[in-house]
């Protein structure tokens, strides 16, 4: 019974699924899904997987070319990303080429946004706003992440410095709470969490305060570009007062610092559509992150555990002007590590357990986009319910895939749209290890784990 009812479901998907022959069969339908959704959600179901790259990118370069798109907004650090705001916009740009403007990107996952799709990207997309700047019709290109609290505090000082000497000292004082610990904030957090008198919380809600008082000051100095500018700090200033609790949290039980920082990534989300509203008119933004960060968590096992995501957040701020859209694979190649900080490594995707997502597309036998918010009867009742689905991350751990990379979830409700491509391969970094080469032989994995 239950094989004729998967058989059933495979036979439905058959029917409804928009078959892509060749990855831009799918823009078109997605195109017409979004319609004029504000915030399109572009997820990945790895942090290395070059076709979630190469279709995000083209699907990007459509909405910004044909839709009107001013920002792509993007899970990595503010300050590392902006370098490449700078450099796609021309402006005061210190990078004399796509990979240079990707320098910042030097904390581990490198290949994350230094790989060969992204160098790609942001040479379209300086060519892009090169032919706009007339109009300004530009597009910019913005992290949202929190870790970079110590790149975020040398940029404060750094633009405090050029304004306002005597208030870049005040602000060295403050955040000189955090020299004992290096550059390992980590460090910091378990100090600050267990050691009672070594937090420096009171220390970067002022100083986040004292730039909030000197906004009209410092943003009306020189036009645009000093307006530019100061936000740039302002945020990099909320990034340290979020980045401290964050790190401070690391230590507690619960989910509180996965929340934390999907709430920072969504109100960065806001504040820069708020600004450039302000500057530049009618804001739509492209977000690209992981699945997990991008389905909604109400749909899934670790929202029932009390994890929210950005979907979630974003659904329940701007409902109907979000579209969200996820990625799927079956089995191929993916760059990650073993451990946090570690090498990256060519790796070997193994096939999707039976009863997951991935599995069932699988048995569709073809590549497919899924527009799962068009669904009715019994396909979208049987979408609903919870079955496995895979997330690879920056690190791999095939011995252990079921307990490390395997959760429920309720598709229908957790994406607006799945596409499955079957067979992928690794996402190319710019920087190969020994454990990266196209010619490395892969280890059989252990069966029955």
């Amino acid at each position: 019974m239950i094989a004729n009812k998967d058989q059933e479901l495979t036979d439905q998907l058959k029917r409804t699924a928009v078959r892509m022959n060749q990855p831009q069969d799918a823009y078109g339908p997605l195109l017409e899904l979004i319609g004029d959704a504000r915030f399109v959600l572009i997820g990945e179901a790895s942090h290395g997987t070059h076709e979630f790259y190469a279709m995000r990118a083209a699907l990007t370069q459509r909405l910004i070319e044909e839709r009107g798109f001013n920002a792509v907004i993007v899970e990595a650090d503010w300050p590392d990303a902006y370098r490449v705001n700078r450099y796609v916009r021309g402006i005061q740009d210190d990078a004399q080429d796509e990979v240079e403007a990707l320098a910042g990107f030097v904390r581990f996952p490198q290949w994350m946004w230094r790989n060969r799709v992204v160098v790609d990207f942001v040479r379209w997309l300086k060519e892009f706003n090169a032919r706009k700047a007339a109009d300004r019709s530009q597009c910019g290109f913005y992290g949202m992440d929190l870790y970079s609290l110590h790149g975020s505090i040398e940029a404060v000082l750094a633009y405090l410095d050029q304004v306002d000497p005597e208030a870049a000292r005040r602000a060295r004082y403050r955040y000189s709470c955090f020299e004992d610990f290096g550059e390992d904030p980590q460090a910091y957090g378990y100090a600050a969490r267990f050691d009672l008198g070594r937090s420096c919380q009171e220390e970067v809600v002022r100083q986040l305060v004292e730039l909030l008082q000197h906004a009209a000051d410092y943003a009306h100095r020189d036009g645009r570009v000093a307006e530019d500018e100061y936000f740039y700090a302002e945020q990099n200033a909320r990034l340290i007062r979020d980045a401290e609790e964050y790190y401070r949290q690391m230590f507690a039980d619960g989910v509180s610092t996965w929340n934390l920082r999907d709430r920072h990534m969504v109100d960065t989300i806001e504040a820069l559509v708020k600004y450039l509203d302000q500057h530049v008119g009618h804001t739509r933004v492209v977000v690209w992150a992981h699945n997990s960060h991008l389905g909604d968590a109400r749909a899934t096992e670790m929202g029932q555990g009390g994890e929210l995501n950005v979907g979630q957040l974003c659904r329940e701020r701007w409902g109907g002007e979000v579209v969200n859209i996820g990625f799927s694979t079956y089995s191929g190649t993916v760059t990650a590590a073993d451990n946090w900080n570690e090498a990256a490594q060519l790796k070997r995707v193994r096939p999707g357990l039976p009863g997951s997502y991935e599995a069932m597309f699988h048995d569709v036998g073809f590549d497919l986009m899924l527009p799962l918010r068009e669904l009715t009867g019994e396909i979208a009742v049987e979408l609903g319910r919870p079955r496995l689905q895979r997330a690879i991350g920056v690190i791999y751990r095939p011995q252990t895939e079921r307990l490390s990379h395997y959760f429920n979830a309720r598709l229908a409700a957790q994406f607006d749209a799945m596409i499955h491509i079957d067979q992928t391969r690794a996402v190319e970094p710019l920087e190969r290890t020994p454990a990266w080469t196209p010619e490395r032989e892969f280890e059989t994995y252990p069966t029955g784990v």
